[in-house]
């Protein structure tokens, strides 16, 4: 199997919005106000608008299913879902459910997204399999996607 950079993507998030212990984890929204991406194939802008719907499980992993809209630099939307599992230790998810900056190898975040778009120069975004793999910062998180070839 053989991996394609396709972009990565600085994607700058606002304040959580906390909905507390579910039955099932602690629930959370992220809003998406914005951002870039870019890659050799394509780039352009995050468009706000957009959030990552979390839930973190009594296991201590965090479930992700983002939902938000890119626009390519010549005008395109793409809608893209990003669903996903962020975990690490005990120490490490308390800092950055604190917002608080740690070191990107001390803790799992990888994605698996799918993209809707209906301009044909993109249109091998919805018949391909991508994979991303994440940074989480205090006001940002950084994806770096990749088609499977």
């Amino acid at each position: 199997m053989k991996f394609e950079h396709l972009f990565t993507a600085h994607i700058e998030v606002g304040r959580p919005i906390e909905i507390g212990d579910v039955g099932i984890g602690y629930r959370r929204i992220i809003p998406i106000i914005g951002g870039s991406f870019e890659g050799a194939r394509m780039r352009g802008k995050v468009l706000s608008g957009g959030a990552d719907y979390q839930l973190i499980r009594k296991d201590g992993v965090t479930e992700l299913s983002a939902h938000y809209t890119i626009e390519t630099d010549n005008g395109v939307p793409i809608y893209v879902i990003n669903r996903g599992y962020r975990h690490g230790s005990k120490e490490i998810v308390d800092k950055i459910f604190r917002g608080e900056d740690v070191p990107h190898d001390s803790y799992y975040f990888k994605t698996s997204p799918v993209f809707e778009v209906s301009n044909k120069n993109y249109d091998f975004l919805n018949r391909m399999m991508f994979i991303g793999e994440g940074v989480r910062k205090p006001t940002k998180v950084e994806v770096t996607f990749y088609q499977i070839l």
